[in-house]
């Protein structure tokens, strides 16, 4: 009856990992193709106004709109990675009680059974590196676009105000690169939060 009543709720978090995994690709179909649809009517409108004045307020009002959903799309993806890593904590505790009603069964396991940092480290990266899980992340991935979003909207807006062109291009690059980094600071701090504030009940032996 524990093992039936432990493979319930191990289906459970699976379930619900799949629906919001499913959920925020969705939303990142959604805002991409929107930011496509954004950037090929800025091209259909600066060919038909010979980029005019009214060019340049158009762009900045479909731009600002481009990055607000982008920035709410980036804090569902960020709250997503953080409900996938409880997910990833639950199950590793539920492995951890399967070894304890079969202690021979846990060297079959790929995934952890320890509920702490290092034991997430292994259920998340045990095909490949950290690093290039990280880099090849949905986060990372929204960051990217809406920093050259963002960064497009600046350059935008100072174009409009009159700047030359260098100030256009290193305010706009300015303010891209500052996105990128507090975003990334962002993330990581709500990672490593958990982490710290994690109590494991099946700790990693000698860690």
């Amino acid at each position: 009856m524990r093992a039936q009543l432990l493979a319930t709720e191990h289906w459970g978090l699976l379930a619900a990992r799949t629906s919001t995994q499913s959920e925020v690709l969705t939303r990142i179909t959604m805002f991409l193709t929107l930011v496509s649809a954004g950037l090929v009517s800025l091209a259909l409108i600066g060919q038909a106004t010979d980029f005019s004045e009214g060019f340049g307020i158009f762009a900045i009002v479909v731009l600002a709109f481009a990055v607000l959903v982008g920035v709410l799309t980036q804090i569902r993806v960020n709250n997503a990675a953080m409900d996938d890593l409880m997910f990833v904590v639950a199950m590793n505790r539920l492995r951890a009680a399967y070894a304890e009603l079969d202690p021979g069964i846990e060297r079959y396991f790929m995934a952890s059974t320890h509920d702490d940092a290092a034991g997430i480290t292994q259920t998340y990266y045990f095909l490949g590196s950290r690093r290039t899980q990280v880099a090849g992340s949905s986060m990372v991935f929204m960051v990217a676009v809406n920093s050259a979003l963002l960064a497009l909207l600046v350059a935008a807006i100072a174009m409009a105000l009159g700047a030359i062109t260098p100030v256009v291009i290193a305010v706009g690059a300015a303010c891209g690169a500052g996105y990128l980094g507090a975003s990334m600071w962002w993330g990581s701090r709500a990672f490593f939060a958990f982490v710290r504030n994690n109590v494991p009940m099946f700790p990693t032996p000698g860690v």
